[in-house]
């Protein structure tokens, strides 16, 4: 901790998406905390949308960095080194899922001149990394992705006893929702996910949300981007029962709102779960087994999934070519899951 007690600006490096960003809040919360430094946050494109939402957060760096999947095009490195040394950071955090390496983002700060570099590692990374914590995942043990990075800054003495996720609804987007809340139970349906491995199938989704309506009468709401109206529209089309889709038409801070106004989540794990754990909204989370340390963080949930041999596979499409981890789930049971969750909050 002697090394960090003058640590003023901060860099949080994290490179993936919305629900990534958002499970790394706590441990940003403690850097801001314990220092009283500021917070600048490198990320994607889209972990930036999210970060306007974060008020630990105080500047944003996109960067489209080439080691990440998915990623194309965007500034080049030598480019973001010199914006980086431009920066006067005095430290930066390098935060990666265990099946990530740290080292291209800590040659990238190293490059930069940033003087204090904290990551887990696997290898020795020498001169990348002033300060680093052996990885124990996933050999030793398996936590989840907060607790993880919560366990990383404490290593330089930072710690919070707040250890919720952190997302701010704007007053503005509260007031727009509420011309959307026509009876209760609200429940948001949420059928989208980036990676198709983590989809749970359509017509399992008609069937789960159809029983539910008709066991609670409740007013499901579905939500999702443009792209995904399809997806949508054909879930839709199989329930018995009136049902909404306000599919492209929310910003990022009307989606918290309506999942914060809403009774409950039904999601598959996806940006939503996620904020719907740090609005303190219970989810229905239908689990894929490609990550077993993402799921909902200090929120009422019921995680849904079939065990497999496969679990753990960290694919973006089934390994396999059966999805059973979804597949296998019974609609009845995701409505049986959800209509728990509501008595429960009742």
């Amino acid at each position: 901790m002697s090394e960090w007690k003058d640590i003023r600006r901060v860099l949080c490096v994290r490179l993936d998406s919305i629900g990534d960003v958002l499970m790394t809040t706590p441990a940003i919360r403690a850097l801001r905390e314990t220092l009283g430094c500021r917070i600048t946050l490198l990320t994607s494109a889209a972990g930036a949308a999210v970060a306007p939402l974060v008020p630990d957060i105080d500047d944003t760096i996109v960067f489209s960095a080439p080691w990440m999947k998915a990623t194309t095009g965007g500034t080049r490195d030598a480019e973001m080194i010199a914006r980086l040394a431009a920066g006067g950071f005095d430290a930066a955090v390098i935060f990666t899922v265990y099946s990530q390496s740290p080292l291209p983002a800590a040659y990238l700060c190293y490059l930069a001149g940033i003087p204090r570099r904290l990551a887990h590692c696997r290898e020795n990374p020498y001169a990348l990394l002033t300060d680093w914590v052996p990885d124990p995942e996933p050999a030793a043990n398996l936590r989840h992705e907060v607790q993880r990075q919560l366990d990383l800054v404490a290593t330089v003495g930072c710690t919070t006893h707040n250890r919720n996720l952190s997302f701010s609804v704007p007053p503005a987007a509260h007031a727009r929702v509420q011309r959307w809340i026509r009876r209760r139970p609200l429940v948001v349906v949420h059928p989208g996910a980036t990676a198709a491995s983590r989809r749970y199938p359509p017509g399992h989704y008609s069937r789960a949300i159809d029983l539910l309506i008709e066991q609670t009468g409740c007013d499901a709401v579905f939500t999702g981007d443009t792209h995904e109206l399809e997806l949508v529209d054909s879930v839709r089309a199989a329930i018995r029962f009136p049902t909404r889709s306000l599919v492209g038409e929310l910003g990022l801070a009307e989606l918290g709102a309506l999942i914060a106004e809403a009774d409950l989540l039904v999601s598959n794990n996806t940006g939503p779960a996620h904020i719907a754990a740090a609005v303190g909204t219970p989810v229905v989370d239908l689990y894929a087994l490609t990550n077993p340390q993402h799921t909902p963080w200090l929120v009422p949930s019921r995680v849904l999934n079939h065990d497999v041999p496969c679990r753990n596979c960290h694919k973006s499409v089934c390994p396999a070519g059966h999805h059973d981890c979804l597949r296998k789930v019974a609609p009845e049971t995701v409505a049986a899951a959800a209509q728990e969750l509501l008595e429960l909050a009742a």
